[in-house]
């Protein structure tokens, strides 16, 4: 036989680029909220607390978050939680230099 049949070429579903960007977006915000109104709450009682706190909850959960990040679902969730917490401590760090 001639021409490119692969009788064990393993198949890869498309990428759901929609509901995976929808879904990370949603995760983001949440997570974004979630960070800000701890960091903020924490940062009434102590500067250094809400730091110690956020850098703690991020360190226990980089390593699951990495074991996690290739997985069909579950990338979607991973990535917009990170960028959530990103944009949840550039929130938190803007609101502390304005004041």
């Amino acid at each position: 036989m001639t021409g490119t049949y692969r009788p064990y070429q393993s198949y890869q579903d498309p990428t759901p680029w929609g509901a995976g960007l929808t879904v990370a977006v949603m995760v983001a915000l949440l997570s974004a909220v979630a960070v800000y109104a701890f960091g903020a709450a924490l940062a009434e009682v102590h500067p250094l607390l809400a730091v110690a706190v956020n850098v703690t909850a991020v360190g226990g959960a980089a390593p699951t978050a990495w074991r996690w990040r290739f997985a069909p679902v579950t990338r979607w969730v991973v990535g917009g939680g990170a960028a959530g917490v990103l944009l949840g401590w550039i929130t938190l760090l803007l609101s502390a230099l304005a004041v």
